[in-house]
């Protein structure tokens, strides 16, 4: 390594690497000659036991002890310890080709902040992806990963992806599993980073063991980010669609039985039709919730949109819509056991429509009264007690 401070730093992430290990540092050093610049190798151990980290050393690569297992916990602890502008991280097993080191530092150069290797536009070689991630686990997720994040990626889980160490950095990015990958996706998009995506290619890794990765698992806990840094897809556009074909059938038949052919839709729709109503609106109010929250502890920014839904959720209008929705739900419900007293209580067959409205508007009403609290309580939490969080 050069003694003057180097520009790029090629990390490792390394778990038993033995094998492959040397050949992918020293390829690294070539990428590295190849960019143009200065830069040192990086291996982030995570707790090797075939002495990987004397190999890498012998290769010329600074080694860093990283405890905490983990894909994630590595490439975190590498990115703090690198000494580089720019850091490109890769696997050490062989499956990827250094030599495309300076197509990842020329974009960065370029003014991108995270830059994407795309296998499937660079080259996947056979036997280098099991079937099941290629055509059905990575398309599938990097699917949901675009209509999260809003990128056109096309391979959301390339191991081979380059960035400004600043920028992630400021991130402050916390997987410690496979999902880290995403995460840095998902962040990097929300906080409107400049995203780029170089072909790069994929081949059969060196390894005589299987593959860290656990196919099941790891798609799990990649699935699971995407949800929760998604509110969006995952409870609002779900919440509105059913809050909407809730909403048709109370409205439909709060008058009486719709027929359509040989069909009756009746009071079992409609109760079937207040409890989509009211799933709907819990989960478009579970949408506004987590927006506030994850505003609030910097998980994307609180732009002008954000502030301005939010500043809608006051107690006082939470609690005059809310409250107003209870109370007619009242009056409703006290009217309806009015008249059935007057009827001597007997059957209720004529009072059902009546009963479901009213259990509806107090549902709906409690709903949103609680969520203006929770709201108010999060903005608070934002905007005494974290002032660095306020733009």
């Amino acid at each position: 390594m050069s003694e003057e401070r180097p520009t790029l730093t090629v990390l490792m992430p390394c778990l038993n690497e033995a094998r492959t290990l040397a050949g992918c540092v020293q390829a690294a050093w070539r990428g590295i000659e190849a960019a143009g610049v200065a830069g040192e190798v990086l291996v982030t151990d995570n707790g090797s036991d075939d002495g990987s980290p004397q190999i890498a050393e012998r290769c010329g690569a600074r080694v860093v002890h990283v405890p905490v297992r983990g894909y994630g916990a590595a490439l975190r602890a590498g990115i703090e310890a690198a000494e580089g502008e720019f850091v490109v991280m890769g696997d050490s097993d062989g499956s990827y080709d250094f030599n495309h080191i300076p197509r990842f530092t020329e974009a960065l150069a370029g003014g991108a902040d995270l830059v994407l290797g795309n296998r499937f536009r660079g080259g996947v070689a056979p036997g280098a992806m099991p079937w099941l991630h290629r055509y059905l686990g990575n398309p599938v997720l990097s699917w949901i990963g675009r209509r999260v994040s809003g990128t056109p990626l096309g391979d959301f889980h390339c191991g081979l992806r380059g960035a400004r160490r600043s920028s992630l950095l400021a991130l402050r990015l916390q997987g410690d599993g496979m999902e880290y990958a995403s995460e840095m996706i998902l962040r990097a998009a929300a906080w409107n980073l400049v995203l780029a995506e170089v072909p790069t290619t994929l081949q059969p890794d060196g390894r005589d063991r299987p593959p860290h990765l656990r196919t099941w698992r790891d798609g799990w806990r990649h699935l699971r980010l995407l949800l929760l840094l998604g509110p969006r897809w995952l409870y609002l556009y779900p919440g509105l669609a059913l809050m909407a074909a809730g909403a048709l059938a109370v409205v439909a038949l709060a008058g009486g039985p719709v027929h359509a052919g040989r069909v009756t839709l009746d009071v079992h729709t409609m109760v079937l039709g207040a409890a989509a109503l009211s799933l709907g609106l819990q989960a478009v109010l579970f949408a506004v919730i987590a927006e506030a929250y994850g505003t609030a502890v910097a998980l994307w920014p609180p732009s002008p949109a954000r502030r301005r839904s939010l500043e809608l959720w006051t107690v006082e209008r939470a609690l005059l819509v809310g409250g107003g929705l209870v109370l007619a739900g009242l009056g409703m419900a006290v009217l309806a056991v009015g008249r059935w007293a007057e009827l001597d209580f007997g059957p209720l067959d004529v009072f059902q429509r009546k009963v479901i409205l009213a259990a509806s508007c107090m549902v709906t009403g409690t709903q949103i009264a609680s969520t203006g609290f929770l709201v108010s309580l999060i903005r608070f939490g934002m905007e005494r007690l974290r002032p660095e969080a306020r733009s």
